[in-house]
């Protein structure tokens, strides 16, 4: 028996809700300004079959991967007890970057697995050869330190802070992701006691059968068809060749097949996706286009499911061994955060071509990962800070885009200049929108972000970045929004450069804008 609209829309809330109370939770616990000032996290509710119920608004890279991380740690631990937790962070197990370190914990009634709470939280040093684990690296042997699915016990954690340069803030972020299991599992336990576990079980499944029929609907008032669009990567960060990917969406009823066959090989740089970013890059992009109102739907949906049933009528096909599902022992640090975004780009343009009107400009098309690690000259201390830093948001149609906002698979805040300078032995000398960097036409890209920095102390640095040398698209005629520049010392040091600099060194990063939209109209309203 299906649940009538309201019973349903109460469910859905309902575990939503869980969800965001762990993220609460989580991000009032932790230690690092990452976590806390940034929201760098996730936290989910999956079914006992590991399906994909409710995940807070959270990070939207985390959304299509988190279910392949459960479903690893399912396989490698099919039977688990009450009070367990589990950690994982490998990015050939259903992780994305070693950095972003996944707890998965069972809810349980007499011994039986009901449920399954996650959180997946981006520690700022896990390791690897430079400060940030993010680095310009050749394999994944030199990100940090790897986890497969295994037991979190105090020996687990005593290791992984050995290998962390920041130990103390490492065992603090963690401890808060562990807290935010205990809140979850209180709250789905309190809510099997006030509803019963039987009729839970029928909203869970309600939830996610709904999510497949808005998916499946939405499809369906898409013309059948196959739509090839193709966009590069700058550079892997190794060479200077610009890397294609390439999709070809192919629309037949009710359901979607993307497919990036077309896609370069794997590189050598660390800008490879695994299978579970570019799962995640493709479902967010068909999770948009539910919530955005349009002729493609009947009746808007503002807060649309994002669960596994929203997934099933999208089938995903990423050859093994290209940029977009990398073989292992492939560098992966900047295809979470970077190629992740390219291939955001890429499904939008795709769908441009059949959907004019419906799909926005490109964004900035990167996430500006800045890291910046040493010993910290106030306190004697290692520090590690990891930032991304926001851009223009691309020209949506019939409105311009936003400025200096974190846009598509990121959704972290900004971090308060007052917070950086007390975590960390640098000086904010400037943060201000760089006016004029998004494309022109009848709406406007948004613009970037200017950031600049002076280090107070010895540091190493690394800037992994995009779209410096190619600028994100317009649609219909609209501009481009300007490309990217990072310097060191006022000298253009190019996107993706790792360096070791003296106390008073000045870093300034200057973020894309956003692509325009439609032809700008002159005096007099000719084009």
């Amino acid at each position: 028996m299906k649940l009538d609209p309201t019973d349903r829309t109460f469910y859905h809330h309902l575990f939503v809700s869980l969800a965001e109370e762990m993220g609460g939770c989580l991000m009032r616990s932790a230690y690092s300004p990452n976590i806390k000032e940034r929201k760098d996290f996730s936290c989910a509710l999956f079914s006992a079959d590991g399906d994909l119920l409710a995940q807070a608004a959270h990070i939207p890279v985390h959304l299509g991967a988190m279910p392949l991380s459960v479903a690893a740690i399912r396989e490698a631990f099919p039977e688990m007890r009450p009070g367990e937790l589990f950690i994982a962070n490998d990015p050939f197990r259903g992780g994305t970057h070693l950095p972003d370190l996944t707890l998965v914990s069972p809810v349980c009634i007499d011994e039986r697995v009901i449920a399954y709470l996650a959180t997946r939280a981006h520690h700022a040093d896990v390791g690897g050869i430079s400060p940030g684990s993010l680095p310009l690296s050749t394999s994944i042997y030199q990100e940090g330190f790897r986890i497969p699915p295994m037991r979190l016990t105090d020996d687990v954690i005593a290791l992984l802070c050995a290998n962390s340069r920041t130990p103390e803030e490492r065992k603090g972020d963690l401890r808060a992701q562990v807290a935010a299991h205990g809140v979850g599992e209180r709250r789905m336990l309190e809510c099997v006691d006030n509803y019963s576990w039987p009729v839970l079980r029928r909203g869970m499944r309600e939830i996610l059968s709904y999510g497949e029929r808005l998916m499946k609907g939405l499809i369906q008032r898409i013309p059948n068809g196959r739509y090839v669009f193709e966009d590069f990567l700058d550079n892997d960060g190794i060479s200077d060749q610009p890397v294609r990917i390439k999709v070809a969406i192919r629309i037949k009823g009710d359901t979607a097949c993307v497919d990036f066959s077309g896609s370069d090989a794997q590189v050598s740089g660390s800008l490879n996706a695994v299978e579970a970013i570019t799962q995640s890059a493709v479902y967010y992009c068909f999770l948009c286009l539910v919530a955005t109102p349009s002729h493609l739907h009947r009746y808007p949906v503002h807060d649309p499911p994002m669960n596994s049933g929203s997934f099933r009528p999208i089938e995903v096909v990423a050859p093994l061994g290209t940029v977009v599902n990398a073989r292992e022992p492939a560098a992966v640090a900047g295809g979470n955060v970077e190629t992740s975004q390219r291939i955001v780009d890429v499904v939008f343009g795709a769908l441009a071509r059949v959907l004019p009107g419906v799909i926005p400009a490109a964004s900035q098309g990167t996430m500006n990962n800045l890291t910046i690690g040493g010993i910290d000259p106030r306190t004697g201390r290692p520090f590690a800070y990891y930032e991304t830093i926001a851009g223009g948001m691309g020209a949506r149609p019939g409105a311009d885009g936003l400025s200096g906002v974190h846009v598509h698979m990121t959704n972290t805040s900004n971090t308060p200049v007052e917070a950086l300078e007390y975590a960390y032995p640098f000086r904010v000398d400037r943060y201000a929108l760089r006016t004029g960097s998004g494309g022109k036409g009848e709406q406007r890209g948004g613009d970037g972000i200017v950031r600049v920095l002076t280090l107070l102390g010895d540091a190493e640095v690394t800037l992994l970045t995009e779209r410096r040398t190619r600028a994100p698209y317009g649609l219909a005629g609209g501009g481009p929004g300007r490309s990217g520049r990072n310097t060191i010392n006022r000298k253009d040091v190019g996107g993706k450069v790792s360096r070791t600099l003296k106390a008073g060194a000045r870093i300034s990063m200057e973020t894309p804008g956003g692509g325009g939209i439609g032809l700008r109209k002159k005096p007099g309203g000719s084009s």
